[in-house]
């Protein structure tokens, strides 16, 4: 199993709350508070060396002054970091070589890009199509530029602008900014990558990919009758002018996102999304000064890949990229959240929300969207089961984590976070049930379906066993036996029947954990309101007989050993002894008033031996001979006389039959003690207790009603 990496000299795992700084030396990281290095002096720093390195390789340095400040402006001031997206960072981010992203992006053609496809391989790795054909996708001729997307948005439609070398975004109107993209002195770099054009005479131009619309949440599970609309993220035109940069981020709701180029040329940068990644990104992204840290630096490896006109490229869910544009270009993309990713959606999502980030294109009522697929997934499953089918793995999977995330967000302390998100006359509650029960379904009859695929697999590989062992009497035989070994039907079927469906029961936790990450927004449920309520139908009906013990232990063999002295409680010896007593005197009197030639016979009655062996175990032996309970007497007072193994009644030991100190006649104990090995005797003994009073047929009965102790297991004396 792979253990935890710690950091710093402090040695403790990775917490995204605190600083660190790495050493340049041995490229270990380390806690600024643990050495002594403020946050706000880090980005001074050139070269720094922790405390074990300085005594080998010096002292840390600073940055040497430079005749250009934090945004470049010419002046010469004091050092100050480089603001990612001005000129000196995008010189610096030209020359400088990255890994090709050969390694993780998947090159399809148009056609070979479908959900049979996706389905079989996962969309988890970039998908590069260079070009359009089979794609399904439509977009303006060659001849379509900047001042056409003028005409057809309209000149005084706002758009979001971007300045890239402070990374600040404002307003103005899309004349406004065509008018600076035609001027041959450009004093800042612009970009315009939020121009949402769907509801535009523009959207019948443009036409996002098949299967982006066969995937999309948005196009396929949103009423068109809802009170709220679509959500408008399927349709951005990008204007961006040379070195215009777009600093690393993941899409909002944890969005797929493709891009095609129709003019120009774009450089992507893409970082997975592994556990370590989304952690150090949710670091970087949350601290003050992360404009001036390029995230690259702080991640194994960072992908470029270069997307020229013509081509199409799909980034999954997750993916942690920027964006450098070497020359001016005209682009289209689309954002789209699908069923393929939902645990790295839903993981993405709560990112964003830790985060508080107003980024330039949120996905607007994305908890809206779950509900309506949950609703969907929900009529699906139960379609399909109908049919006797099974819903597709990732299906189940991405319904169990949205069930939970359902779960979290209905909690009585997040309601009112999350009750604006509902959709109207939709029950929460009883589709989180529902689902949860379809659910079970589908995994049951996974289990099922399996198991009969593996016996019918081996009962094939039996019979091919037989034939080869020989033909004649014998491989006839042989080749009967796999017939007896069939599947068992009536179990498969029992165990669907028999299933609880309470909602209580539905445990997210193994859906939101993977061999990476476990889901943060799970909590256990039970505060949650919707599931106060239970089924009652798991009310016990138990008919067995009464055990003074069944409900005091666990129902299994006990071990035979002797008891430890001073284990014992005076008061509870003392208790059983009377109660004993009392026993003997009173089957005494009923068998003098029943008949008196049958006095030593109810004598033996009510002999303690099988009262003891029933009562100390459901499971005792009563032939057994138990030669630890001879070496623990029962203390009344009297000499311990010799004798075989003798009863024990609960908590306390009894060697032999002792006489009982309220019986006015010593003597005909004896006789008892006596007469206790007479076969005849023994045999009288069972004739009588046939005939006892209901509810003292057995010796566990009527040391019960003496004893009185209930059914709740209560001893009380």
């Amino acid at each position: 199993m792979a253990t935890v990496p710690v950091y710093c000299i402090c040695r403790l795992p990775y917490d995204v709350t605190q600083f660190m700084i790495e050493c340049d030396a041995c490229k270990d990281w380390f806690h600024g508070s643990c050495v002594g290095v403020d946050e706000d002096d880090a980005p001074d720093i050139d070269i720094y060396h922790c405390p074990n390195c300085e005594k080998t390789h010096g002292k840390s340095t600073l940055k040497k002054k430079k005749n250009w400040s934090k945004h470049d402006t010419g002046q010469s001031t004091d050092i100050k970091a480089v603001q990612n997206g001005s000129q000196v960072f995008i010189k610096e981010l030209r020359s400088r070589t990255f890994p090709s992203a050969d390694d993780v992006v998947v090159k399809l053609g148009g056609s070979q890009l479908t959900l049979d496809y996706l389905e079989e391989n996962g969309f988890n790795e970039p998908i590069l199509v260079q070009k359009k054909d089979g794609l399904g996708v439509s977009m303006p001729a060659p001849t379509f530029y900047i001042s056409d997307v003028e005409n057809y948005v309209g000149p005084d439609v706002g758009v979001d602008v971007v300045d890239v070398t402070k990374q600040t975004d404002s307003k103005m109107k899309l004349k406004e900014f065509v008018d600076y993209y035609y001027s041959t002195n450009r004093k800042k770099v612009l970009n315009v990558i939020n121009l949402e054009f769907s509801d535009t005479r523009y959207q019948h131009i443009v036409e996002s990919p098949q299967i982006v619309r066969r995937l999309s949440w948005v196009e396929n599970y949103w009423p068109d009758d809802a009170l709220l609309g679509k959500p408008k993220v399927t349709k951005y035109c990008l204007i961006c002018v040379k070195d215009s940069y777009t600093d690393f981020h993941i899409e909002c709701g944890g969005a797929s996102v493709w891009y095609h180029v129709l003019k120009g040329e774009k450089i992507f940068f893409l970082i997975k999304p592994t556990s370590a990644n989304l952690s150090l990104y949710e670091r970087w992204r949350s601290s003050s000064n992360h404009t001036e840290m390029f995230f690259a630096d702080q991640v194994d490896k960072c992908y470029k890949c270069t997307l020229k006109q013509g081509q199409t490229l799909f980034i999954p869910s997750g993916w942690i990229n920027a964006i450098l544009t070497p020359v001016d270009c005209l682009a289209f993309s689309g954002h789209f959240v699908h069923n393929l990713s939902v645990e790295m959606q839903m993981r993405a999502y709560e990112i964003e929300k830790r985060l508080k980030v107003k980024t330039l294109t949120p996905f607007p009522n994305f908890e809206t969207a779950c509900w309506y697929v949950g609703r969907h997934l929900l009529e699906r499953f139960k379609g399909l089961h109908k049919a006797n089918k099974q819903p597709a793995p990732y299906l189940i999977h991405g319904a169990k984590i949205i069930n939970g995330a359902f779960r979290a967000w209905t909690k009585k302390q997040a309601l009112l976070e999350h009750e604006d998100e509902l959709p109207e006359n939709m029950k929460p509650s009883q589709l989180i049930k529902d689902l949860a029960k379809e659910i079970r379904l589908s995994e049951v009859f996974f289990i099922c379906q399996s198991k009969s695929n593996s016996q019918s697999k081996s009962n094939s590989h039996s019979s091919q066993a037989s034939k080869k062992a020989g033909g004649g009497a014998g491989g006839g035989n042989n080749s009967k036996r796999p017939t007896k070994r069939l599947p068992k039907k009536p179990r498969k079927s029992s165990s669907i029947e028999s299933l609880d469906y309470d909602d209580d029961q539905d445990h997210m936790d193994a859906c939101f954990k993977d061999s990476d990450y476990v889901y943060p927004s799970l909590e256990s449920e039970e505060d949650n309101p919707v599931f106060k309520s239970r089924s009652k139908k798991r009310k016990s009906s138990d008919d067995t007989p009464y055990s003074p013990t069944a409900r005091v232990g666990p129902s299994v063999p006990r071990q035979e050993r002797p008891a430890r002295e001073g284990a014992r409680v005076a008061s509870i010896e003392t208790g059983l002894a009377a109660a004993a007593a009392k026993l003997s005197h009173q089957e005494q009197q009923k068998t003098k008033k029943k008949k008196k030639s049958t006095k030593k016979k109810t004598i033996v009655i009510e002999e303690p031996p099988k009262i003891s062996q029933d009562s100390s175990s459901p499971e005792h032996n009563l032939d057994s001979q138990d030669g630890s309970l001879t070496d623990h007497e029962f203390n009344t007072g009297t000499v311990k006389s010799p004798g075989g193994p003798q009863p024990m009644a609960p908590g306390v030991f009894l060697s032999q039959r002792r006489p009982s100190m309220s019986s006015p006649n010593n003597s005909t104990n004896s006789t008892s003690t006596n007469t206790s090995k007479c076969p005849v005797l023994l045999s009288c003994v069972s004739s009588t207790a046939k005939r006892l009073k209901k509810g003292m047929a057995t010796a566990k009965q009527r040391l019960g009603k003496i004893l009185k102790i209930h059914r709740n297991g209560k001893l009380l004396l």
